[in-house]
């Protein structure tokens, strides 16, 4: 039984939590390894972190897996990775399934390799009628391309007729958004001591509050996990508000 489980309150959970996973390297570097082991090893987290989520029922929980920046990475990386991505989803396509967990994607999906993206799309296809929880990966996901794509979008349509300029407000920016099914993001956890946003899901963490912790990805555990929503919350979130007025 975890020693922080006891304490949380289970009324007040971040309904979407979103996590930029890092770390992996300096935990192959640090033991000596080949950064490989590093990115095995983190799925390892992903796995745990996924269940107790999946255990304390937050219904949103996304991952930040591929960015659009990490394709300038060393090829033979980049094709690790994606062998890695395309290995652990079928590998955990009946721990989704026990739990109850529907798979999301969000992202510039067809830049992924053919394998790739038909392994994703299967398991996608497989858990789409789960309803405990919604695991969205971020895989060649960058917040500023897909903020373009949705101005890019808008603006064919107002060039078409079908939205006014007038009309355009956060909702309809909202519904063109890779994230247009989920809620905004309540708590963002970022791993290894970096204090950075790196380009991930800048429009949905307008209100989120920022977790940062030194333990790096493979080390995190669900008692990690714990500790940082219990830190979010004995925050006071007033969302423009005073103190008085919640």
């Amino acid at each position: 039984m975890s020693r922080l489980l006891d304490q949380i309150d289970i009324k007040k959970l971040p309904q979407h939590l979103a996590i930029i996973m890092d770390g992996n390297g300096r935990w192959a570097k640090q033991k000596g390894l080949f950064r490989s082991m590093g990115h095995e090893n983190g799925t390892k987290a992903v796995k745990e972190i996924t269940e107790a989520c999946a255990e304390i029922n937050i219904p949103f929980l996304t991952l930040y897996a591929f960015s659009t920046e990490n394709w300038n990475r060393p090829k033979l990386e980049v094709e690790f990775l994606m062998k890695l991505l395309v290995s652990s989803l079928k590998k955990e396509i009946k721990t989704l399934q026990e739990n109850n967990i529907k798979l999301n994607a969000i992202g510039n999906v067809d830049a992924l390799q053919p394998k790739v993206k038909k392994e994703l799309f299967d398991v996608i296809e497989k858990t789409k009628d789960n309803t405990r929880m919604t695991l969205t990966l971020a895989l060649s996901y960058g917040s500023r391309e897909e903020i373009t794509k949705t101005i890019k979008e808008i603006s064919l349509k107002v060039k078409k007729g079908l939205i006014s300029p007038f009309e355009i407000d956060e909702q309809i920016i909202q519904n063109h958004l890779y994230t247009k099914d989920l809620p905004d993001v309540d708590l963002l956890i970022r791993t290894s001591g970096e204090q950075r946003i790196s380009n991930f899901l800048l429009w949905q963490i307008a209100y989120a509050e920022l977790y940062f912790t030194e333990v790096l990805w493979p080390d995190y555990t669900k008692e990690h996990l714990f500790e940082s929503i219990l830190n979010y919350q004995n925050r006071e979130r007033r969302f423009g508000k005073t103190s008085e007025q919640l």
